[in-house]
């Protein structure tokens, strides 16, 4: 008798459900895990191409690892994240995988290794479908990496527009269908920036809040790990599942899911982030706060000098280059001279460690630090702009000084989030002019996360999700 033909996963299956409820289906047994790893697969081969979100894809990876995980969930074993699959950013160790971290050249094999965030993911059965494109030692906001390509916008199917960086391809594999969490990095908005110009969502934690171990560094200064996902409650999720202080994202959900608009305050930060935010992108966001308003919120205002202070100690001060360098130097000096332009005439003027500017730059960072809490006297939250303009083609970006402009201007609203020793998360809230996603920025204090999640699911819940707010890109 002939085996009977298993038919094909829906080629988007899962796309309309949350983490929560992924997980649940998993559990209950109405679809495997390798259904969703194949239906994951299914949309690489259709959309990879064209969006070229990966470095390197690991099909027959991800196969074999959703084979282990249904063996898993038949024997009752259900961590939060079984079955889920997961792109990670060439920046992390991956065991097995080469790791490029965005240069001309394969880095040494101890840097393919698992990193710590990739470890916790693998056991709590998460699938790794593969490295995402970074920017070249993730230098850089725009997202563009002249050695492997570019991951495309989604949002525009005509005209190839900045991903954002220095995850370029985390937010592109979101779209594309083929992982449901993207890993990233953030040191001066690398997982916010990419998150806010292709409409999902990105959580900045609080500096050493999750261990950076094996990831090759920009800043041990201000490096972070983390994630972009399709939604807030999706980064609830995830941090509910991983975060050492809590293990089980039910509970977490749950808890968080109790805090409401009622009480709630949220201020606008008198500053130059918004006063020279692109008048469309403006309107979208002061439409949002205005929503939030209405539903309870108190909205206010407060003086916000710290923030563009930080910003200009952060394009002036060469904490990040010094740091950069130093490790490059010390541990892979012969990549200094494969870098690319947009990289490396950077890198080339950054100052030495024990120069007098980086010893006056970590002076200044901690005296801004030290005032930062007065920013939430009468608010929970900050509501900043993620992007300040439309992203730029990247045909006109050829040019070093038009990228030099393009990236000051990206990493502007969110590089003072991080010189202050913040947290912050951003998530979809509209669409500009150009038809392009708008991120607002939510900031809390250093070590507020929880409370930072709580207030951003509220504002999801207000607001609704992206596929309310911004629906999907053309085409996909």
């Amino acid at each position: 008798m002939d085996k009977p033909v298993r038919s094909r996963p829906n080629p988007r299956l899962g796309s309309d459900l949350g983490l929560s409820d992924i997980a649940g289906a998993l559990r209950r047994g109405d679809f495997t895990a390798s259904d969703l790893i194949e239906s994951s697969i299914d949309q690489h081969v259709e959309l990879g191409v064209g969006l070229g979100a990966y470095k390197h894809f690991d099909a027959d990876g991800a196969r074999e690892a959703a084979a282990g995980a249904d063996t898993a969930l038949a024997a009752g074993i259900t961590p939060p994240l079984c079955g889920i699959p997961i792109s990670v950013k060439d920046l992390y160790g991956v065991d097995g995988l080469p790791t490029f971290a965005g240069t001309a050249r394969q880095l040494p094999n101890a840097w393919s290794r698992d990193a710590w965030l990739v470890a916790q993911l693998r056991a709590q059965g998460a699938v790794i479908m593969g490295k995402t494109h970074t920017v070249e030692l993730a230098y850089g906001g725009v997202g563009i990496n002249p050695h492997w390509g570019t991951p495309r916008n989604p949002w525009d199917a005509d005209t190839h527009r900045m991903p954002g960086g220095s995850s370029c391809g985390a937010g592109v594999s979101l779209w594309e269908g083929s992982a449901l969490v993207a890993l990233g990095t953030d040191t001066g908005g690398s997982i916010r920036i990419p998150a806010a110009m292709t409409g999902t969502v990105g959580h900045k934690i609080t500096y050493g809040r999750w261990p950076v171990t094996g990831v090759v560094p920009l800043s041990s200064t201000l490096d972070t790990v983390g994630a972009l996902t399709r939604s807030v409650e999706d980064s609830l999720y995830l941090f509910g599942s991983i975060d050492p202080a809590w293990g089980d994202p039910s509970q977490f959900l749950s808890q968080m899911s109790t805090l409401g608009a009622a009480g709630l305050r949220i201020a606008t930060p008198d500053c130059s982030i918004w006063h020279d935010c692109q008048s469309d992108i403006s309107s979208v966001l002061r439409a949002a706060i205005g929503n939030l308003k209405s539903s309870g919120w108190g909205v206010g205002e407060v003086r916000g000098h710290l923030f563009d202070e930080a910003h200009d100690l952060y394009m002036t001060g060469g904490i990040a280059g010094a740091e950069c360098l130093a490790f490059l130097k010390r541990d892979l000096p012969e990549w200094v001279d494969l870098l690319h332009p947009t990289v490396g005439a950077r890198l080339a003027g950054a100052p030495a460690l024990d120069s007098e500017l980086y010893r006056t730059s970590i002076a200044t960072r901690a005296a801004l630090m030290d005032q930062a809490d007065a920013l939430f006297e009468t608010a929970d939250v900050l509501a900043l702009p993620t992007s300040m303009a439309t992203p730029a083609p990247i045909a006109e970006l050829i040019d070093l000084e038009r990228y030099g402009r393009a990236n000051a201007t990206a990493l502007r609203p969110t590089c003072p989030i991080s010189m202050l020793g913040l947290c912050a998360i951003t998530l979809p809230v509209g669409l500009d002019d150009a038809g392009m996603p708008v991120g607002l920025q939510l900031v809390a204090p250093g070590g507020h996360d929880e409370a930072l999640l709580g207030a951003a699911l509220a504002v999801e819940r207000v607001l609704g999700p992206a596929s309310n707010t911004i629906g999907r890109p053309p085409g996909l």
